[in-house]
């Protein structure tokens, strides 16, 4: 099973597995990840799975869709490498992937 590996707001690394198209958020929330608040539980309707994504990660993932770009312009201390964790589902290719859960609280 692929791993994922968050960083939480304190700095805290974690490693996990997260199944094959299950999203991110999915991934942190099922392991009570802190930071990964997933308010509205992964409609791109609250921004409290910002994410950070590690830099060389960007460009193996989907482009950033209509409903998460709107959503993304709400969030606080929005950066270049800003993702809905809700918005990004594991695969194969993405073993490995590094993220910083944003201070979502």
């Amino acid at each position: 099973m692929p791993t994922v590996i968050y960083i939480d707001p304190l700095g805290e690394r974690h490693e996990e597995e997260v199944g094959v198209g299950f999203t991110l958020m999915e991934g942190a929330f099922n392991q009570q990840i802190p930071g990964m608040v997933a308010e509205c539980g992964g409609a791109a309707a609250c921004g409290t799975c910002h994410s950070f994504i590690s830099g060389e990660w960007l460009s193996r993932l989907p482009a950033v869709g209509d409903l998460e770009e709107s959503m993304l312009c709400m969030v606080e201390n929005r950066r270049g490498n800003s993702r809905l964790a809700c918005q990004i589902h594991m695969t194969e290719a993405l073993d490995g992937i590094e993220l910083r859960i944003a201070d979502n609280g």
